[in-house]
């Protein structure tokens, strides 16, 4: 039987994981097709480009049901519901229940109020279509109230998974045949404080590592700054299985920018965890979430920001232009205009490029450790795109010499422009 149904994902790691949930709930009837939009609400352009694609479906699929879930649903259901192309709006929470998407379902609009909720339902996914790695949810929700962020309303308080669910999760998804693991969750380094025993994020990689000898490669989605824990830093320095690339969800390199954001760092904290992390694993690359013209962000509080990316070597940036989220207090402070905002997320991403072609040159003779993906791209263990000359199959892990470093990725080989 021909499966008609079609799950769309938009933004974070955590969606993708739940959507591969959806696809195992979703009923395969062979005379009616389902496409289901995992919306992501972290910008008003995520929102935006999910109702541009879910009018672009309903135009090219007009019988289709078409079912709306995610962040951007949870947080304003009526947006979607009053929409003629959406058949059906489901929350967070119910995205993730069976019975829900069964066919005889029938309630348009079913979203519970997130914030009561208290536990994270039990899911396992058997893998990931067209990936090559492979996401564990160990963590939902999020406890702490940054001004600019609306997530933790579409998302609930935070919650754990128990090690034991993890360490299932994890193995059959090794049984499966994938080798790098990406450990993913809304606020990852909060792992363990509803639990009992309250484990830390560190405890809990260091059982997971244990009890999955045949994990080969273990990787963490975004981490507080602040919030790396001392079992964590042992583990970055002495296991070689998890992977020497972290992500710090940094936003801003200004104390008075990171103060109304109501971060829990300051720019000293970002500089002393860096040196920390380099002085115990010195190849280890880092990367950032960085914000650009954050409401009262004035020149010099920009340039902050800027210099940090070469002060402390960010190679893997990830930066948005601010973007006003209704109902946060972010939202009520005097703005940036647009144009501005564009400019310096621009500025910063080019600051990024010379930090990451400087990281790449000094790359050129060495030997990487590479997980091919397709089209003969594959990531080094520092989660950098090499291109290799030879065919392998994707999901094999090969060492492969760099030769030339080319349009911001390695290459074994001497090419042109990409």
């Amino acid at each position: 039987m021909t499966n008609r149904n079609i799950v769309e994902t938009f933004g974070c790691r955590l969606n993708t994981f739940e959507s591969e949930v959806i696809k195992a709930h979703l009923p395969n009837s062979p005379d009616k097709q389902r496409i289901v939009f995992n919306t992501c609400a972290v910008t008003a352009e995520a929102e935006r480009q999910a109702r541009q694609a879910i009018r672009k479906a309903r135009r090219n699929n007009p019988k289709a049901e078409i079912i709306v879930t995610g962040c951007a649903a949870q947080l304003a259901p009526k947006k979607f519901e009053t929409m003629p192309e959406v058949d059906r709006v489901l929350g967070n929470e119910e995205k993730l229940i069976p019975h829900i998407w069964n066919e005889d379902a029938g309630q348009q609009t079913i979203v519970s109020d997130i914030m009561s909720v208290n536990e994270v339902a039990p899911q396992l996914v058997a893998g990931f279509e067209d990936r090559v790695r492979a996401f564990v949810q160990v963590q939902q929700g999020c406890d702490h109230r940054c001004t600019f962020c609306i997530i933790p309303f579409a998302r609930g308080n935070s919650r754990s998974i128990p090690i034991g669910r993890l360490v299932k999760q994890t193995q059959i998804l090794i049984e499966n045949g994938y080798k790098e693991i990406v450990l993913t969750g809304v606020d990852l380094t909060s792992y363990g404080s509803d639990l009992p025993g309250q484990p830390n994020l560190g405890s809990m990689v260091r059982r997971l590592l244990a009890n999955v000898p045949d994990l080969r490669r273990l990787r963490l989605s975004s981490v507080d700054p602040v919030e790396i824990d001392p079992d964590l830093l042992k583990l970055i320095a002495n296991e070689p299985r998890l992977m020497p690339h972290l992500h710090l969800s940094i936003q801003a390199g200004d104390d008075m920018v990171l103060k109304r954001m109501k971060r829990r760092h300051l720019r000293k904290d970002v500089i002393k965890i860096a040196k920390q992390l380099r002085d115990i694993r010195p190849d280890i690359v880092l990367g950032a979430d960085l914000i650009a013209g954050f409401p009262t962000e004035t020149d010099v509080m920009f340039k902050q920001s800027l210099d940090l990316i070469s002060e402390i070597q960010l190679v893997h940036l990830h930066v948005f232009p601010y973007s006003i989220r209704e109902g946060t207090p972010a939202a009520r402070m005097p703005q940036v205009p647009l144009k501005i905002r564009r400019e310096r997320a621009a500025m910063l991403r080019e600051a990024g490029n010379r930090v990451l072609e400087k990281y790449l040159k000094n790359r050129i003779g060495l030997t990487e450790r590479v997980l091919m993906e397709k089209d003969s791209i594959g990531r080094t263990e520092h989660f950098i795109p090499m291109s290799i000359k030879k065919q392998v199959s994707p999901g094999e892990i090969v060492d492969v010499t760099v030769k030339t470093a080319t349009a911001l990725k390695l290459c074994d080989s001497i090419e042109g422009p990409q």
